[in-house]
């Protein structure tokens, strides 16, 4: 791939990438409204968080062990939809239980997204070309970490949004990232055989 088509496939899988880093992050600073409107105990307050890094820690070596038997693309395409429906059950909760289930959801598609993505730049550039494009992962990964708190406590405080927006402000990105993916990530199919 010349630097043009790894740049526009890369574009995709950076904006699915930052969506996946900034959904466990933007709830930080919104949690304590949340739980007061869902009704949720004190125990819902962790669950909130663990339950999303939980799915996607469990997960992560899984979705690994899939892109041998499956086609990358697909896959990534796969946890980009898990991510969004996860995201717009998690906004329209009606208790802390939903919510808690719907952050499951959500987190096994993070997993999929921060496995893949490794996985997808490592069979599109090659090892001498890795470590100029590993920077982009890393940046926009620090990104996501230090702006989520800050966009969840404005989205949270504002009287026309409310803490919902937390979950739905990254479902038309991840959507965005999808289109692009579907676009422009062109690679070739390889199989191996693997046990799961």
């Amino acid at each position: 791939m010349t630097h043009r088509q790894i740049m526009e496939a890369l574009s995709g899988l950076l904006l699915g990438m930052f969506v996946a880093i900034l959904s466990s992050t933007i709830v930080s600073n919104a949690l304590p409204q949340i739980i007061t409107d869902l009704g949720g105990g004190q125990s819902a307050y962790t669950w909130v968080v663990t339950a999303s890094l939980l799915a996607m820690t469990a997960t992560t070596p899984l979705w690994g062990k899939l892109s041998d038997l499956f086609s990358k693309k697909l896959l990534v395409q796969i946890a980009l939809v898990i991510y969004v429906l996860g995201s717009a059950a998690a906004g329209l909760s009606q208790s802390a239980g939903t919510l808690i289930a719907c952050r499951v959801v959500q987190g096994v598609g993070v997993g999929g997204l921060s496995a893949l993505a490794q996985i997808v730049m490592a069979a599109m550039i090659s090892p001498r070309e890795r470590g100029r494009y590993s920077g982009y992962l890393g940046a926009t990964f620090a990104v996501a970490t230090v702006g989520g708190p800050l966009l969840g406590g404005v989205i949270t405080d504002a009287d026309w949004l409310g803490w919902r927006w937390c979950f739905y402000v990254g479902v038309p990105f991840a959507v965005i990232a999808l289109i692009v993916l579907q676009k422009t990530l062109k690679l070739p199919a390889v199989r191996r055989e693997v046990k799961v």
